[in-house]
């Protein structure tokens, strides 16, 4: 699978425009970050992405985990970020009038 690794200077609009071309590619991709500036870098990245993708019926979910990585010959802790389709949300209309939570199973 796909590994996207974000930085605190990632851009978000660039970011967003590689997690749609490999979730359209692969259906699923990891973002890999250290820190909460990366952290808040990729959650913008996931949020422009949802927009780019909702038109060819997917819709993003996040599953976040831990992972232990080298950097510079240093033991961190980064958190990668699953991000795949859904499945059942994308399916509705573009004109349903539908809040977040209101779904049965929602998370």
């Amino acid at each position: 699978m796909e590994v996207l690794k974000v930085s605190s200077k990632s851009s978000p609009n660039a970011v967003a425009g590689a997690m749609a071309s490999v979730l359209r590619q692969a259906g699923a991709v990891e973002v890999q970050v250290v820190g909460a500036g990366a952290l808040n870098q990729a959650v913008k990245a996931m949020a422009i992405a949802r927009g780019f993708v909702v038109s060819s019926g997917i819709d993003l979910i996040c599953v976040p985990n831990f992972a232990d990585i080298e950097i510079d010959g240093q033991s961190r802790t980064a958190l990668r970020l699953l991000v795949e389709h859904r499945g059942g949300i994308g399916q509705l209309p573009a004109d349903a009038d539908v809040e977040p939570g209101e779904l049965e199973g929602a998370e």
